[in-house]
Formats: C-alpha cells, structure tokens, sequence
C-alpha cells in the first residue's frame, strides 16, 4: 500500500481532506437511507448508536450536534417506538438519562446490515487494506475529537 498517489506524490492536507469528506458524506448518506428503511430519521438513528451506554440527555445533545431542546424531541419519537427509554439519574433526579433497550439495539444492528453501498465499499478492501485503514483512523479520529 502506497504513500503516493497515481502522478507519484503525497496528496496534500487539503486533498485528503476532501477525500475523507466525501467519505464520510457518501457513508453517512447510506446510513440515512438505511434508516429511513427503518422508520427512522437520521438524527433518530445516530441517537440510538449513541445511547449505547447510558447517556444525559445533555451529553446526547452534544454528541448529536444540535441543542438540548431538540433532543427532547428525538428521544420522545424513539420512546415511543420502543427503542429507548430514559429515567432520572440516581445522583440527580433532574437529570434524564437515556438508554437503548433490546428492541433500538435490534433495530441499530439491521441498519448497519441494511447499509448495503458501505458494506459493498468496505468489503472490497482485501485484509492488509482494513487493517492499514483501521490504523490511520486510530491514529487519526482522537485528534479530531473535541
């Protein structure tokens, strides 16, 4: 696996940049559609892939990107489903925690099974490729982490 590109040099910061970007829109692209299958938005379904472990409802909010008001929102549609549940914290009954149940865990896993465009993509890599893109996204995902 090569450190160069097909004109014999290193792509540029900005390069890979955009080449991550497309990436990540192309992944995110397939797993919006793989939850619309679903029943789900796309917020809706990251919620859950973050609900994994227990989580506040205002560390939700930040892990989702958007504000606390919005998460309400997400949460409720998800209770309703039966995909999550949330409850006060022990510490401090004015903190909602949020947490999967059995059925969001069913319905996450058959997202990922139904993300058909990525499962194509990632399974065209050959061993040594996974491995090497494991690696670079270890080394690379913490440094993009707030």
């Amino acid at each position: 696996m090569g450190s160069t590109t097909a004109t014999g040099t290193a792509p540029s910061t900005g390069e890979l940049m955009e080449q991550v970007a497309a990436v990540g829109a192309a992944y995110f692209q397939d797993f919006a559609a793989a939850a619309a299958r679903h029943g789900l938005n796309s917020s809706q379904a990251k919620a859950l892939k973050a609900v994994l472990e227990p989580v506040p409802m205002r560390a939700l909010a930040g892990r989702l990107g958007c504000d606390a008001s919005n998460v309400t929102g997400i949460v409720d549609r998800l209770e309703a489903l039966g995909y999550a549940h949330r409850e006060a914290a022990a510490a401090d009954r004015r903190v909602k925690i949020v947490t999967i149940t059995d059925d969001g865990r069913t319905v996450l896993d058959r997202i990922r099974d139904d993300m058909t465009r990525a499962r194509q993509a990632f399974d065209s890599l050959d061993a040594e490729q996974r491995t090497a893109l494991s690696r670079l996204c270890q080394q690379v995902l913490p440094l993009l982490r707030p």
